[in-house]
């Protein structure tokens, strides 16, 4: 299946689970944002949250939060695609490499928890 039609079925998926779609559209890829059930606004297509801010507006003073959910919505992202090559590799070199680059993203996403409760 194409990648364009795994989107739109991802889209399909949101609708269906009570998301619902906005006039408004993603600023880094301009696709239609979807408005979830928790009342904030998503991109589908880049997997992150999208905060809108009026102009002449100060972005709210909760962007530390926003900044962790954003790294580790990305961390958790090539967490993901790392574990896809594993599964597939069979050349040892490339495990090693595939296995040193997931050790590095797991560190991080310990350090960002580890951040998120010293803040709590």
């Amino acid at each position: 299946m194409s990648g364009k039609n795994e989107e739109i079925r991802s889209m399909a998926d949101l609708l269906r689970s009570g998301a619902t779609l906005t006039e408004l559209s993603c600023p880094v890829c301009s696709t239609p944002l979807f408005k979830l059930k928790s009342g904030e606004l998503w991109c589908q297509r880049c997997r992150k949250r999208v905060v809108v801010v009026k102009e002449g507006e100060e972005p709210i003073s909760s962007m530390k939060p926003l900044l962790f959910e954003t790294l580790r919505s990305t961390l958790l992202s090539k967490i993901q695609m790392i574990n896809d090559r594993i599964q597939k590799e069979e050349d040892i070199e490339q495990l090693h490499k595939l296995n040193s680059a997931l050790s590095s993203l797991l560190e991080n996403l310990e350090k960002i928890r580890r951040l998120e409760r010293r803040k709590t």
